[in-house]
């Protein structure tokens, strides 16, 4: 990449937090062979949830956009967690998007956009990813989205 990641991340406004620790049974990513798969990530802000509720709901596209691009940040702060550097990213291969909808909402996709924009921001070409944006009745800590990621690495 012709610009470092973390230089495009700074040029965006954005700084990684500390990746969020597990609270239960399980690790914040796994890097095996040239995969590295993070858990899902919420929108998790200074230590609170940023957006809580139902998109469609109490929520409108525009604020599940808005925690799906936290969920990628978060997404983010795990790799670099685990590589180090996000410059060993080669290609985000896949993100599955979980979003908390309410009945009759179908536009998960849009929501999922959030985080793909910044993906692709922030990783250029290697950003382009397959994608699923998947509608639930509810996620941990009443999050409004939950993200996943699979990257392939150096």
């Amino acid at each position: 990449m012709a610009h470092s990641v973390e230089s495009r991340l700074e040029k965006l406004g954005i700084e990684l937090p500390e990746p969020a620790k597990s609270v239960a049974n399980y690790v914040g990513f796994v890097l095996t062979g040239k995969l590295l798969l993070t858990s899902g990530q919420v929108p998790l802000h200074n230590g609170e949830i940023s957006q809580k509720g139902l998109i469609g709901g109490e929520l409108d596209v525009e604020a599940g956009r808005a925690a799906a691009e936290r969920c990628a940040i978060n997404v983010l702060a795990q790799a670099k967690a685990a590589l180090g550097s996000l410059d060993e990213v080669r290609r985000l291969v896949k993100i599955t998007v979980f979003v908390a909808s309410a009945p009759g909402f179908t536009s998960q996709h849009l929501v999922a956009n959030g985080a793909s924009d910044l993906f692709v921001a922030t990783f250029g070409d290697a950003g382009v990813h397959a994608r699923s944006a998947v509608g639930v009745a509810s996620l941990p800590f009443n999050a409004a989205v939950e993200i996943e990621a699979v990257f392939e690495v150096a």
